[in-house]
């Protein structure tokens, strides 16, 4: 459902265009320091700006109401929430007969029987994401600095040097297009040992988790789909100190689906926004035929701009579970009476 982990517990919340949207984090340790400015640098790296991401501007202020007193965490349900303030639903009123292609319209109508929130999306928009950056930032601080989470794009449009990514990004723009890419995630200082085989294996949960993520349509770890075009003998990769250190790491820092001490490496493939403004076609349900469409709104040109930051939450919070079922976390210290 709208739910995941097992000690540290992450519920999102609300829609687009409704009056909110945000989070509930269950588990988070007792004693953590926490205030809303501390959810401000990640939450600025998610937010529209650059050239090709939504003109739609929130203000995105984070509202602790729940699980923090006196400036730390109390061990209840931490909740946050956003408020929504720039929408334009009337883009979407058109959609409910004419769904967009690539979309979430058309499937969230028949499953909950024309009941759903189309707003922007409703519950399936990348505002969601909101209440994903918030969870991670705070599995980042129960995980401690021990661990480092990095992500970076590596890809857009088919371009992997700075300059053909950027006009892959404007070629689309000009095109009333849009373009997908790839992000890179580089996790260290995961001590060996984390994961339960069989199901809930590293890549396992990860992959459940980061395919959650709107726009995510592929998942790989370590050298991922070029390991079948290998030999044993080039994607082994050999130990070569007492710690579990290996030569090279096209494992991805996992095998049998635990970690093995070295850097966790994983990249997400993130498909173009299905929202365009070039004309397109699609099935009409009020002239029972194909129709033109074109989009209306205000939607990202390429969302991979804006996916480094929730793919790094996402892992802060698959991570920070492995943690707390390993027992192991951020020490807060002790409360005398």
């Amino acid at each position: 459902m709208n739910r995941i982990g097992r000690k540290y517990g992450v519920s999102l919340f609300g829609e687009s265009h409704g009056t909110s949207v945000g989070v509930v984090v269950d588990g988070v340790p007792a004693g953590i320091v926490l205030s809303a400015s501390d959810l401000e640098v990640d939450l600025s790296r998610r937010r529209a700006g650059a050239k090709g991401t939504t003109p739609r501007q929130e203000a995105d202020r984070p509202q602790i109401v729940s699980g923090l007193f006196d400036g730390r965490t109390t061990g209840s349900p931490l909740t946050v929430l956003f408020q929504n303030s720039d929408t334009r639903s009337g883009d979407y009123a058109r959609l409910v007969a004419q769904p967009r292609p690539g979309h979430a319209d058309f499937v969230a109508r028949r499953k909950w029987n024309g009941w759903n929130d189309y707003r922007g999306g409703g519950h399936f928009s990348g505002r969601i994401t909101l209440g994903i950056v918030v969870a991670g930032t705070i599995a980042k601080k129960v995980l401690g600095e021990s661990v480092k989470i990095e992500s970076r794009i590596v890809e857009i449009g088919g371009r992997s040097d700075p300059a053909g990514m950027e006009a892959a990004v404007e070629h689309a723009m000009e095109e009333q297009d849009s373009v997908g890419g790839i992000v890179e995630c580089t996790v260290t200082g995961v001590p060996v040992g984390w994961g339960e085989p069989f199901f809930d294996s590293v890549e396992s949960v990860l992959s459940h988790a980061l395919f959650s993520i709107p726009a995510v349509k592929g998942v790989e770890f370590g050298s991922g789909f070029a390991a079948a075009r290998m030999r044993g003998s080039e994607h082994n990769d050999p130990i070569v100190a007492a710690d579990g250190t290996t030569r090279s790491n096209h494992a991805g820092g996992i095998n049998g689906g635990i970690s093995n001490g070295n850097p966790i490496v994983f990249r997400v493939a993130v498909k173009p926004t299905s929202s365009i403004s070039k004309p397109q076609e699609t099935f009409d349900f009020a002239t029972g035929r194909v129709e033109p469409l074109v989009v209306r709104g205000r939607h990202d040109a390429c969302i991979a701009l804006r996916m480094p930051v929730i793919v790094e939450s996402m892992a802060a919070i698959v991570l920070c579970d492995f943690a707390l079922l390993a027992g192991s976390g951020i020490d807060t210290g002790h409360c005398e009476f």
